[in-house]
């Protein structure tokens, strides 16, 4: 049991909080993988020898030092890999360390009873297809014929899902640095049914993130959005943008694209929150040139606005959407 996945519970405005973690973990090991917003991947191979405990021990160690240095819990599953870490983390809550088993008649026992879906990298388009044929768990899965596999899904799809539903997981912890990003949240008075308001607070967060990332000269390849619901759980997208950008609207039209692809009907809606990940300088960054005129008349809008902002305030212009 040497690989853990450690999910901090983060506030929305993480930036600063998650590279100081991933520098406490690296006082067991330096073999890390950021995942971000809140995930670590982390090789305890040498660490158990060097400790002198076992995985579990160790877990329970980062656990007590994230509260105690920084007041904040986290759930971590543990498993022989990559893969079956993180689906031990999908059974962890905070202040649980989940484990799937080592020995290969535990692991395929452990395996043969999950859902296709709970496989890292199945998703719903490719889970639905494989239950059409009642292939809905991973021993159905381990046990089908690879050209049946193959057929439903695509010659490497089709290996890939049967060996690492047969316990054979061929990832890595591959160390590198934390991706830094930034995140506005907008939390609601009382939970919102209106997708009328969830819009427009999607608006304002675009427009933030915008705002700051053009002060920075910066610019993000990836939105993210994280919907929280009034019983406490929360839905995750996130799209790679056409290209890099600052752009205020290019980065609303990506909100909303993933906003409605939820297919949000009379949901209870508390808090929406926007995450601008994989960070570069603006300097380096390309545009596709156009010959639309409006894209070219919003970006030299979006300029003089910027500098209003820096000249009188940061709310002396903005949507009329948006205005109160």
């Amino acid at each position: 049991m040497t690989i853990l996945c450690v999910q901090f519970q983060l506030p929305p405005t993480y930036e600063a909080a998650l590279p100081r973690l991933i520098e406490m973990l690296e006082e067991f090991t330096p073999v890390i993988e950021a995942l971000p917003p809140d995930r670590a991947l982390v090789d305890l191979h040498g660490a158990e020898r060097y400790f002198g405990r076992d995985a579990l021990e160790l877990a329970s160690m980062i656990r007590v030092r994230s509260l105690a240095r920084y007041g904040i819990d986290c759930a971590i599953g543990a498993g022989p890999g990559p893969l079956f870490a993180r689906m031990a983390l999908n059974d962890s809550r905070p202040g649980l360390i989940r484990v799937v088993p080592e020995e290969p008649g535990a692991l395929t026992e452990f395996l043969a009873g999950q859902p296709v879906a709970a496989l890292p990298g199945v998703g719903a388009a490719t889970a639905r297809t494989l239950c059409e044929y009642g292939l809905d768990t991973l021993g159905k899965v381990a046990a089908a014929p690879l050209s049946t596999l193959q057929r439903l899904t695509s010659a490497r799809t089709g290996r890939e899902l049967r060996e690492k539903a047969q316990g054979i997981d061929r990832g890595r912890v591959v160390p590198n640095a934390v991706s830094r990003s930034l995140a506005a949240e907008r939390s609601f008075p009382r939970d919102e049914l209106d997708p009328a308001e969830h819009r427009r607070a999607l608006l304002s967060a675009t427009e933030e993130l915008g705002i700051r990332l053009r002060a920075l000269e910066k610019v993000c390849r990836t939105l993210t959005l994280t919907v929280r619901y009034a019983d406490r759980s929360s839905t995750t997208r996130s799209r790679k943008l056409k290209e890099p950008t600052a752009h205020s609207p290019a980065l609303t039209d990506a909100a909303y694209r993933m906003y409605e692809a939820l297919g949000l009907q009379r949901a209870r809606v508390r808090g929406i929150a926007l995450r601008a990940e994989g960070l570069s300088p603006a300097g380096q960054a390309t545009h596709q040139l156009t010959f639309d005129p409006v894209d070219e008349k919003a970006r030299r809008i979006e300029e003089v606005a910027d500098r209003a902002r820096a000249r009188f305030g940061a709310h002396v212009i903005g949507p009329g959407t948006l205005a109160s």
